[in-house]
């Protein structure tokens, strides 16, 4: 067998065995790994490389070397989750680093960190004041997570004691010009309702990159020509502004009345139909 055909055929074989041994490792980001794993990481692909250019060795062998380093990795997994002991023992434990807004030198010293290492970590954060850290610690994995004092903390609708409606996930239902029926299916709306909508604001479904339909079924687009200007859909905005007439008209209609009962239903369907208004005013004008 000619060489090259030989090299291209065992990196085939290394690339094929390689992806069906990740896919056994599972889904984890490089930020995540353990120190076992990261090291488990680069020794396949090592031995991935070996197998495609040592011609001398047999492939399967190599191919072996890889799956028994899976199966101790996926061991050392199993274990990690039966046992918090073994967890600790192979992964570590969390260091704290900030306690009360105090920086703790001698955890930074045992993570071999500085404090110009720890203050670019607080600032990729967002927090450029040590002070205003109630408490900082670093994971296993390296990273930094940080809680920020109570009057430092981004201000919340729970904060103010103001309920909110529970926010469901936007549908994808558009990508490179493709409708996808399923997302559309899930929200309850028709491809009847889509091309209604993309007519209204003047774009055909083949130019559009990514459109989206969020929880009040308004739907979002973004097409291939950055310098099309899409119109915004006015129903909601048309929508507020009529219960601002009604409500108008009711109050005229109150003061133009004789009658007390009349003018007190008035009044008191304008106060409802303003109460409205100022729940629903978030939602038709953003």
């Amino acid at each position: 067998m000619p060489i090259a055909l030989e090299i291209s055929l065992r990196t085939l074989a290394s690339i094929a065995s390689l992806f069906v041994l990740t896919k056994l490792l599972g889904k984890r980001q490089v930020t995540e790994l353990s120190v076992f794993e990261y090291i488990t990481g680069i020794t396949l692909g090592s031995i991935a490389a070996y197998v495609s250019l040592d011609l001398k060795s047999s492939w399967y062998y190599g191919v072996l070397a890889m799956a028994v380093w899976v199966a101790v990795c996926i061991g050392i997994e199993f274990l990690q989750l039966k046992s918090r002991h073994a967890r600790q023992f192979i992964d570590g434990k969390p260091t704290v680093l900030i306690k009360d807004g105090k920086i703790m030198e001698e955890n930074l010293k045992k993570e071999r960190l500085t404090v110009d290492e720890l203050l670019q970590q607080l600032r990729s954060k967002n927090v450029f004041r040590a002070a205003d850290v109630e408490f900082a610690l670093m994971e296993s994995s390296g990273e930094i997570n940080v809680l920020l004092t109570r009057e430092t903390q981004p201000l919340t609708p729970k904060h103010l004691g103001i309920p909110v409606a529970h926010e469901q996930e936007p549908q994808t239902v558009i990508i490179d010009g493709e409708i996808l029926p399923e997302p559309l299916a899930t929200i309850g709306l028709s491809l009847g309702w889509l091309h209604a909508s993309l007519e209204k604001i003047g774009v055909l479904v083949e130019n559009v990159v990514l459109g989206q339909v969020d929880a009040y079924g308004q739907l979002t687009v973004d097409t291939f020509d950055d310098q099309l200007k899409i119109a915004k859909p006015q129903e909601a905005i048309q929508t507020f502004i009529q219960f601002k007439r009604a409500m108008a008209d009711l109050e005229k209609f109150a003061l133009a009345t004789q009658n007390e009962d009349a003018k007190a239903m008035y009044t008191q369907s304008s106060r409802q139909l303003h109460t409205l208004c100022n729940t629903l005013k978030p939602l038709l004008l953003r």
